[in-house]
């Protein structure tokens, strides 16, 4: 897949008591975004072996929220990736952290605009109008000269850092919705954020994921080393409601055994990346990740196999730019189990709040391709079929339901909503529009 410059890519098995402690969880996590389930959930998915005794997850966990930001050009990825990235996120946790260890989960988000530049993107809209009508109009030179201008006018809203007095668009808050439900559940949850390589990925396309994966890296190290009470995170967290030093202390109460990734569009692709079978050996020490789930995940350029880490795929049928065959790929020759998770008029925007329309925020917008009949869109899977299209909050909901299942499931080893994860049991708000095709683990011989 070739990465356009400036262009946004469409943009358990435990004892009794402590899996009825996760069904109460899952049950919770009901009330606002999945069904019900029953103790006896069906069809078993191979998951791990139990190891360390995590924290318990009681769904009534207070939540937390610090910030760190160690600067907007701290990382620079490996060669030949050219650029710097900043090393900054919002973390999500559970209040009470005296519990145990807390399993780890890392998101990133995907290509976007990286500055919230409201001057630049009136400027830009206007300069598409124009282009628009040069075009319709079959003048050439025209069209040649508003190209150009589109280019110029779009440059604002790409840059890094971004100019004098305008705000860093803060993709890595559009998962706020997850990161709560998640850290409720008992899970560290790190959104980091990735402008610096969203400004400086075009032409890059070899190397960009592979610069996604080692900024991943860097941020679990720099939790490494938090969790051992040093490094260069100990005293730079702050709380995200006074933006004084925060008090929590995350030392002895992160479990770098238990790590979760996460990525959306292209950060889909990073995580890709970073959880195939030949980059393990690149992971922190001590860093062990047991689960990566990607939200309509990009291709990655060398489409490496992800074998060996239990993988679930999101994605709906009108995103424009999402792969679910990370799925096909890698069947038949996965050791761990595959999860192909399919939204019926899902798109690709809605599931980051920042890119979606209801935000205000800068270039948000519905990227499905409307269908004639209001309130449907064309799949985006050749055929072309008129869906009705998800809503924001439903989207995020199916969403959410998923991805806490699957990270319960692999991370805390429970089993409670093995029939949601198997396709065996649909959600009771959204009948009939969700496909799983789960692939149990292969082993040859």
């Amino acid at each position: 897949m070739t990465v356009k410059h400036r262009r946004p890519l469409f943009s358990a098995r435990p004892g009794r008591r402590a899996r009825m402690a996760g069904i109460a969880a899952v049950a919770a996590v009901a009330a606002t975004a999945v069904a019900p389930l029953a103790a006896s959930a069906g069809e078993a998915a191979p998951g791990p072996r139990p190891g360390p005794k995590p924290a318990p997850a009681p769904a009534a966990q207070k939540v937390g929220e610090v910030r760190y930001d160690l600067g907007g050009k701290a990382f620079t990825p490996p060669a030949p990736y050219k650029g710097r990235t900043e090393l900054a996120a919002v973390v999500h946790y559970p209040k009470d952290l005296g519990r145990g260890k807390h399993p780890l989960i890392v998101m990133q988000h995907g290509l976007w605009h990286t500055c919230a530049d409201a001057k630049a993107q009136a400027g830009l809209k206007a300069a598409e109008k124009a282009l628009a009508e040069a075009e319709k109009a079959g003048d050439e030179a025209e069209v040649a000269r508003l190209q150009k201008l589109v280019e110029k006018a779009a440059d604002p809203l790409w840059s890094w850092p971004c100019r004098d007095k305008v705000a860093p668009l803060p993709s890595s808050s559009g998962y706020d919705y997850l990161a709560r439900t998640l850290a409720r559940q008992g899970f560290v949850v790190v959104s980091m954020g990735a402008n610096g390589i969203n400004a400086t990925s075009g032409g890059q396309a070899p190397s960009v994921y592979r610069a996604r994966a080692a900024l991943i890296n860097r941020h679990l190290e720099l939790w490494r080393q938090l969790s051992l009470g040093k490094g260069p995170l100990k005293g730079k967290l702050k709380d995200a409601r006074t933006g004084k030093v925060s008090r929590a202390e995350f030392t002895g109460h992160v479990d770098l055994g238990r790590v979760g990734t996460l990525g959306h569009s292209m950060g889909g692709g990073g995580v890709m990346q970073h959880a195939s079978d030949d980059r393990h050996a690149s992971w922190p020490k001590g860093v062990k990740v047991k689960a990566a789930l990607g939200l309509a995940p990009t291709a990655t350029w060398d489409n490496e196999p992800v074998t060996k880490v239990p993988l679930a795929v999101l994605w709906g049928t009108c995103d424009q730019v999402n792969t679910g065959k990370y799925i096909d790929w890698n069947k038949n020759k996965n050791r761990a189990p595959l999860h192909g998770i399919t939204l019926t008029g899902g798109n690709h925007n809605y599931v980051n709040t920042q890119w979606s329309p209801r935000s205000g925020q800068v270039g948000a917008k519905n990227d499905a391709v409307p269908a004639r009949r209001p309130g449907y869109c064309l799949s985006q899977d050749g055929k072309e079929r008129e869906h009705r299209g998800l809503n924001e909050a439903t989207q995020r909901r199916i969403t959410t339901a998923y991805t806490t299942a699957f990270f319960r499931r692999y991370l805390l080893d429970d089993t409670s909503a093995d029939a949601l994860l198997t396709g065996k049991r649909q959600l009771s708000y959204a009948p009939g529009t969700v496909g799983v095709e789960y692939v149990r683990a292969h082993r040859p011989g």
